[in-house]
């Protein structure tokens, strides 16, 4: 009884296992078969079609003010006051410092004094030299009496003209100890204070003047650039552009609103960098730029008369990194190499391997797969893809 117990049992085991391995080869079967019946692969593609594209480089740099002087006083002595106030806006002339007059005010009146001296003793020797010039031709004088007394009127005319000199200079040390602003523009702080004693053309400037009107941005270029952007120009390849103008991105990553100008561009490649500078010039009007900001400089160098833009995401790299797009073909997606020159915006310019209508694919690259057909359509006009359900446990 216990072996035909058993024997029952292995059987219904048996058949069990058996009804399992059916059931899920039915599974798999309607599985695969699932998988099988799906239709071609859908992707989105564009059409190429040549436009004219303006190149840009961005160059990194900082800014410089447009102009810059340092105060320094002409004359020594000790500072009474100061006349501004540090950080405003200052205008050329404006007295800025004023230094103890009272020892150049001296001078100039003794300067003065000794030109009225010598104007009397010119007056005198002059009236003299008129009357032997009349004398000697009645023989009243003797001609030796005549040339001294026209000589010594030369030498006191002579003695005058040093004099209003003299006058001249004191005069302008004079006004050299009111200190003043040699530019307009925004002053800074000061370096000195009422009762400090200066000296005349000291290395150590008072105060240093900025005009902030306009803004100057220094930024290089390797020279290698500048030698490959002149072969395109030579080629054809490129147009020049009207202007060079130039935008400007600030540290922040925003946008400078005002459109500067390439003004300056060295003819001497630094022998340490292989660098070429290059200077532009943006207005400012309302001081929102300042000297020594990190900014990036953005210049138009050229046009591209027939580029070809695609998508970044359209660019494909082979094993060794060389550059392909897939363009829609006869027999579904063929894979096509391409020279790619420059990013402009979210896009690569392609210089080789496309040619109008070309139809490269930009959406469901992932979907691409040896001898698997496609379903091209226009980018933008496929349904999004349909998350399917998880299966039930």
């Amino acid at each position: 009884m216990q072996f035909q117990r058993s024997a029952v049992t292995t059987a219904v085991g048996l058949a069990a296992i058996a009804l399992t391995l059916a059931a899920c080869g039915k599974g798999q079967g309607a599985g695969g078969a699932g998988m099988g019946m799906g239709g071609p692969a859908e992707v989105g593609y564009i059409v190429v079609q040549p436009q004219s594209v303006g190149l840009t480089t961005e160059l990194a740099g900082r800014t410089s003010a447009y102009l810059v002087s340092d105060v320094r006083p002409q004359v020594g002595g000790v500072i009474k006051s100061r006349l501004f106030q540090e950080g405003s806006i200052v205008h050329a002339g404006q007295s800025l410092y004023q230094i103890d007059p009272a020892t150049y005010q001296a001078t100039y009146n003794s300067a003065v004094a000794a030109l009225a001296q010598a104007q009397a003793q010119a007056t005198s020797a002059k009236l003299k030299a008129d009357r032997y010039r009349t004398l000697v031709e009645t023989g009243a004088v003797s001609k030796q009496d005549n040339d001294d007394a026209q000589a010594a009127a030369l030498q006191t005319a002579a003695a005058v003209a040093v004099q209003k000199a003299a006058v001249d200079n004191a005069r302008i040390n004079l006004n050299y100890t009111k200190v003043a602003a040699p530019i307009s523009g925004r002053i800074g702080k000061s370096s000195v204070t009422p009762g400090a004693l200066v000296t005349a053309s000291q290395a150590t400037a008072l105060a240093t003047v900025q005009d902030l009107s306009k803004i100057y941005v220094d930024v290089t270029q390797t020279s290698a650039e500048l030698l490959k952007l002149k072969e395109q120009f030579a080629s054809g390849k490129l147009g020049k552009a009207g202007s060079t103008s130039v935008s400007l991105k600030l540290e922040d990553g925003s946008t400078y609103p005002l459109a500067g100008s390439l003004e300056f561009s060295d003819i001497t490649v630094d022998p340490g960098t292989g660098a070429v500078g290059l200077r532009a010039v943006f207005p400012n009007p309302n001081g929102a730029l300042l000297p020594g900001m990190y900014v990036h400089a953005v210049l138009t160098q050229g046009v591209a008369s027939g580029g070809v833009l695609v998508p970044q995401t359209a660019i494909q790299r082979d094993p060794k990194g060389n550059a392909m797009v897939s363009v829609v073909g006869a027999q579904g997606a063929e894979p096509r190499p391409v020279t790619l020159g420059q990013t402009v915006g979210d896009k690569w310019l392609v210089t080789g391997g496309l040619k109008p209508g070309d139809k490269v694919i930009t959406e469901g690259l992932q979907k691409l797969r040896p001898g698997v057909p496609i379903k091209p359509v226009p980018a933008g006009s496929a349904p999004a893809a349909q998350t399917a359900p998880s299966a039930k446990r």
